[in-house]
């Protein structure tokens, strides 16, 4: 297959050629030929040296520009590529997982860059990001089909990072039909999960490990589950001993996915699920001298973009502070950071602020990212997102 070439600037290949996947619209020769090609192309990467480097997709209104699919100069992009590509994610996630419940393609990390597909046992949902895959979606949903065979597949086209793409919102029911309430299984667990007007996909498998960590601490003790989604480390200490637990999230469709989660569980009686902003409401536990001896905090990304790191940092540690505050003592606080924006020794050092502006001492029992259904591109920093902390405080 023959497609258009983009050219690297001189003195811009070397991110490229150090392993990076991405290629920023400022390392490339943005000519007139360039310009004109419609986003979400396939493309051959030329070196200055007018060397073939590889394929990718690109997009000529993006910062990110190109997205390497292959350094195979002479690879042909189509419905087999794909699945190959989906194949070999299959074949490592039934290596670490027993049952159909992970994140299958992660993006970069599955040389698949910019296409995520989660599996919620036999409905599938995929979420192309880019416009790459906007233009190659019925490859991908074919070679989805071919690869798994599942009953559902269901396009969720809403996340915010399309918009940066230039690609409108869409979900949709690629096959099949998607019965509700939907089951999925999680540390030995039933949870109601909404894959259509959920959010993300439905689901947030990457705090799969760091949920039973959690509930590991939370045993014989009081459980605070703050931006609490649909329940996830709230239910899971129950599970591992909690003698009760209170979530506190602002969206009213996520609390009732966790109440129905809490009944399918047995355990409704023991967990409060409160709709609420969270400053406020740890601000109301501190006034009401509640504690708690788990408290774990997992807000939305506070750095969306660069440019907002300090102000994101401030954030965070004001999070840690008024968290650190309910939490008994002696007893245990969690907090993690979902943006690839923040580096984790300046992610640690806010947290660490903020627990000692509570005037609380301590020590960190862990420092991890996601699960191993979400892996790393060694040559993507940014692959490195989500951030998980837990401190045992005096």
């Amino acid at each position: 297959m023959t497609y258009p070439s983009i050219k690297l600037l001189p003195g811009r290949d070397r991110r490229f050629r150090a392993g990076s996947p991405w290629i920023y619209s400022n390392e490339i020769e943005m000519d007139a030929a360039a310009r004109a090609l419609a986003p979400g192309a396939l493309v051959r990467i030329m070196a200055p040296n007018a060397h073939l480097l590889g394929v990718a997709h690109f997009n000529p209104h993006s910062l990110i520009a190109a997205r390497l699919l292959t350094r195979n100069k002479d690879a042909t992009i189509d419905q087999r590529f794909v699945r190959r590509r989906i194949g070999r994610a299959l074949a490592l996630r039934e290596r670490l997982f027993d049952r159909p419940f992970y994140r299958l393609v992660h993006a970069e990390a599955d040389g698949l860059p910019g296409l995520v597909v989660d599996r919620l046992g036999e409905v599938v949902v995929v979420q192309p990001n880019t416009a790459g895959w906007e233009r190659m979606l019925e490859p991908v949903i074919a070679a989805v089909d071919a690869e798994l065979a599942p009953s559902a597949i269901v396009v969720r086209g809403d996340a915010p990072v399309r918009a940066l793409e230039g690609l409108d919102d869409v979900v949709r029911i690629a096959k099949g039909e998607v019965r509700t309430p939907l089951e999925i299984e999680e540390n030995g667990l039933r949870f109601v999960v909404d894959p259509i007007a959920g959010q993300k996909t439905g689901w947030y498998f990457d705090q799969r490990e760091n949920r039973a960590f959690a509930a590991r601490l939370a045993r014989g003790e009081a459980a605070l589950d703050l931006y609490c989604h649909a329940g996830g480390f709230a239910l899971t200490a129950l599970a591992g001993g909690a003698t009760r637990a209170l979530g506190i999230d602002s969206s009213e469709p996520a609390l009732e996915q966790a109440r129905a989660s809490a009944t399918l569980q047995g355990v409704a009686e023991r967990v409060e699920l409160r709709r609420g902003e969270v400053f406020a409401e740890l601000d109301r536990l501190t006034a009401a001298k509640e504690r708690f001896g788990v408290v774990v905090a997992d807000p939305p990304p506070f750095v969306k973009a660069r440019k907002d790191l300090g102000a994101g940092l401030k954030g965070y540690t004001k999070l840690a502070r008024l968290a650190a505050t309910v939490v008994a003592e002696p007893g245990f606080l969690c907090i993690a950071c979902c943006s690839h924006n923040v580096p984790l020794a300046e992610f640690r050092d806010a947290a660490w602020h903020g627990i000692k502006d509570a005037g609380r001492g301590g020590r960190i029992l862990r420092e991890a990212g996601a699960g191993p259904d979400h892996p790393l591109h060694p040559g993507l920093p940014e692959s490195a997102y989500l951030k998980f902390l837990a401190f045992a405080l005096d």
